[in-house]
This record gives structure tokens, C-alpha cells and sequence, in this order.
């Protein structure tokens, strides 16, 4: 049996598919909330888990009364907005279990493969373990080292 938050979160991702080329939809929190039979939490939840940047995807929300929802699929059909993505995505620092749970995240909106995946994971442990034992590097610095590297390999991958 499927969960709520599943539900919910197909149940976007349709309306993504089928409302425009544009792929943006707007929405009523509270009105989706009742057709679902849940709060209104519930969908920010959704929101927040499952429609992130990092997941290809942008939210702009307005509260109150006349509130809404403006759920945006994020669109990389020009090399640019791809690097311009990266760069907000990746930030300035990175911890081993955000780079990973980031690379997962592109794999499946299949804007890297599962060995370019594997290939950048080692190649980051690697740089991690370097600045650990070698250089004796603070965690902050070692985390800067890798979203520079990991940024580095985003670009040139995006630009192949």
C-alpha cells in the first residue's frame, strides 16, 4: 500500500506532466489538503521532501486567504542554466551524506548516469580521505574542497 506522501506527490508530479510545456503548476494548500483528506501540513511536508531544488524543482508559495502553491520543474535545455544550477545546489560546503544524497538526486532526474555517479562518489571520498590524513584538514575545509571538486565535475559534465 502506497502512502499518503506518495500519493500526494504523484499526483503533482501529473499535473506537472499534463498542465503545460512551461511545467509549472499552481495549486490551494488548503483546498489539496481536503481533497486528500489530510492538514495542510501534510502537504508542506510534501513540498519541503520531495519538490526540492535538488530534485529539479522550485516552490513559491503565498500564505493567507487567496494563498497558493506555484510548483515550478526546473528546465536545463541550455548549458547555462544547468551550470547556474549546480552552483546553487551544490552551495559552498558539502557533507559526505548531502554530496550523496545530491548525486542520487541527479541520477534520477538523469542528469548523470550511475557510473558517473560512482565515479564522482570515489573520486570524493578519495579527496576526503587525503585531507583527513594527509593534510590533517579541518571537516569545514575538507567539505569546501569537495563542493568545489564536486562543482568542477558538474560543469565539465554539463558542458560535454
Amino acid at each position: 500500500m502506497t502512502n499518503l506522501t506518495s500519493v500526494i506527490e504523484q499526483y503533482i508530479n501529473k499535473l506537472l506532466d499534463v498542465e503545460n510545456k512551461e511545467a509549472v503548476v499552481s495549486l490551494r494548500r488548503k483546498e489539496l489538503a481536503e481533497s486528500f483528506g489530510c492538514v495542510p501540513s501534510q502537504i508542506n511536508y510534501v513540498l519541503r521532501s520531495r519538490f526540492t531544488p535538488e530534485k529539479g524543482y522550485l516552490i513559491e508559495s503565498q500564505r493567507g486567504e487567496h494563498g497558493y502553491i506555484r510548483i515550478i520543474r526546473i528546465s536545463y535545455e541550455n548549458p547555462e542554466s544547468r551550470l547556474e544550477h549546480i552552483e546553487e545546489i551544490v552551495g559552498e560546503s558539502l557533507s559526505e551524506q548531502g554530496c550523496k544524497r545530491l548525486l542520487v538526486a541527479l541520477q534520477e532526474r538523469g542528469l548523470i548516469n550511475a557510473r558517473e555517479r560512482l565515479i564522482i562518489e570515489v573520486a570524493l571520498r578519495c579527496t576526503d580521505d587525503l585531507g583527513r590524513t594527509e593534510f590533517d584538514l579541518s571537516p569545514y575545509k575538507r567539505s569546501v574542497i569537495q563542493a568545489d571538486m564536486l562543482k568542477r565535475i558538474l560543469r565539465s559534465l554539463a558542458l560535454a
